[in-house]
């Protein structure tokens, strides 16, 4: 079953980063991992950075994949994205938190997209 989550996560992630392509966004790091934690998405566009997490299902029985992004989950994502700050961060961008659901069926995908789905919390 993992390797089945695994595949739907990957194939979420691509449909996810085309999507955003598509709307003018520039890629600047996949899976980007900071120890156990990784942030899906790193996205860029003009002066805008956004730390995108995607999730992707098979169908809605669960209910829409945004809403399994809890504040666990949001706290990790917002411990990697001050690393990649750290580590990639430029003098004047903004940045914020997107989240990608990604509903597949069979070769279709329909994807919802949360801009600023939560606040990047302030750095001590």
């Amino acid at each position: 079953m993992t390797d089945d989550r695994q595949d739907i996560g990957l194939a979420g992630e691509r449909v996810a980063e085309d999507w955003l392509v598509a709307r003018g966004w520039t890629v600047l790091a996949r899976r980007f991992r900071s120890g156990h934690r990784d942030l899906d998405l790193v996205v860029r566009q003009g002066g805008q950075v956004a730390f995108v997490e995607v999730k992707a299902r098979r169908g809605a029985a669960y209910g829409s994949p945004i809403e399994a992004v809890g504040w666990r989950k949001r706290r990790e994502l917002a411990r990697s994205a001050a690393v990649w700050i750290d580590r990639h961060g430029r003098a004047g961008d903004a940045y914020r938190f997107d989240v990608i659901g990604v509903l597949l069926s069979g070769a279709s995908a329909q994807v919802e997209h949360i801009a600023h789905a939560f606040d990047v919390p302030p750095r001590a």
